[in-house]
């Protein structure tokens, strides 16, 4: 165990025998601080929309297929020709030294031995160099929560591109913090400093709510920003928290290489949709002219089966993965994506689909069951 400012991290770095990732967020429970433990698992308000992310996957059923004279799938994937073999990715979550004293670097690690791509939040507790190093060259985007500063988003940005960033994600829905009551209940501010944040003017962030990190972001984002974004560092910019057909399309016009489907696992908008609801819609707008991620409520392998026959090419978790940090460090993250990637290749089988390619065009069925 370390202790920073009283807060106790984890040091665990094992293998974990997982039976499903439900099960793990019991477990994280009994060692992460109450006041972490709040900030990872809460949603807003009453957490309807958090609740209705996972449920939403029972909205569309796989029909199974027989006499596909296939075995042993393939899932291996790529996105802007960059291979992985797997195609789940590292949600960008911040501030994971909430979890193991490690934090992003450990998940870099995690990630990276599964051939996955990661991505880091702007609000890392650990800085946008070490968390690069510790993937040694495996595959890693950079989120941008949008300072009011932009100086501020200068540096970070040229910080990720120097560290090799492939991409820039744009998280464009929390311009305010959702109203998050287990934080309130724990009176829960960052124990832990933010990396990226105490090289510039608006402080470490340790000591302070979420509300107060929030406050220094940017309130106003717009389609001029993706491409000032875009100008400025030459990469491709894929927008994060799309939730309609309409934002997806005005996001591609203004330039952006991807689309990012998200509603913040449940922690901003309460009341908003399900992301898997939106997906299907959103997919069909856009129409393969770029490519889709998806996040929010992935639980299951067949989970991630389901996102990707309704339109999504990679897909992304977050809780999950940071309580398999906290459980096992590095190698508790990589047992929890090869978890995920055991089920998906069970499902894929059963579904007779023999790559990521066929499961993108796998049938589903919709049946819309009574609660």
């Amino acid at each position: 165990m370390t202790i920073v400012n009283g807060y106790e991290q984890s040091d665990n770095e094992k293998k974990l025998d997982i039976l499903n990732l439900p099960s793990l967020e019991a477990e994280a429970k009994k060692i992460i601080p109450a006041g972490g433990f709040g900030y990872i698992v809460g949603g807003s308000e009453d957490e309807w929309t958090l609740a209705e992310n996972t449920k939403a996957f029972s909205h569309a059923q796989i029909v199974p297929k027989v006499l596909s004279n296939i075995e042993q799938p393939d899932l291996s994937t790529s996105i802007f020709g960059i291979a992985l073999k797997t195609p789940v990715m590292m949600a960008p979550t911040a501030a994971q030294g909430l979890a193991h004293s490690q934090g992003e670097k450990d998940t870099a690690r995690g990630v990276a031995a599964v051939g996955g791509l990661m991505a880091q939040s702007t609000y890392s507790s650990t800085s946008i160099a070490d968390t690069a190093a510790a993937g040694e060259g495996a595959p890693q985007f950079f989120q941008l929560y949008m300072s009011k500063d932009w100086t501020f988003n200068e540096s970070l940005l040229d910080e990720a591109k120097k560290a090799g960033a492939k991409a820039i994600l744009l998280t464009s829905d929390a311009t305010v913090d959702g109203y998050r009551e287990e934080d309130i209940v724990n009176n829960f501010q960052f124990p832990i400093p933010m990396a990226n944040l105490t090289k510039f003017s608006e402080g470490d962030g340790k000591g302070k709510g979420i509300g107060e990190i929030y406050a220094s972001a940017a309130q106003k984002i717009s389609e001029d920003d993706v491409r000032r974004i875009a100008a400025y560092t030459d990469l491709p910019v894929i927008v994060k928290g799309v939730q309609s057909p309409e934002d997806a399309l005005r996001a591609i016009g203004a330039g952006a290489a991807g689309i990012y489907v998200s509603n913040h696992g449940g922690r901003q908008l309460n009341g908003g949709p399900a992301s898997f609801d939106v997906l299907p819609a959103i997919a069909k707008a856009v129409n393969h002219q770029v490519p889709i991620i998806f996040d929010s409520g992935v639980r299951r392998g067949s989970h991630v089966f389901k996102a990707l026959a309704a339109g999504a090419d990679l897909v992304a978790i977050g809780r999950p993965a940071i309580y398999g940090l906290a459980l096992g460090g590095a190698l508790g993250v990589q047992s929890v994506f090869e978890q995920l990637d055991h089920e998906l290749t069970i499902t894929m089988q059963l579904a007779g689909t023999r790559t990521i390619e066929d499961v993108k065009h796998a049938p589903l069925t919709h049946f819309n069951y009574a609660d």
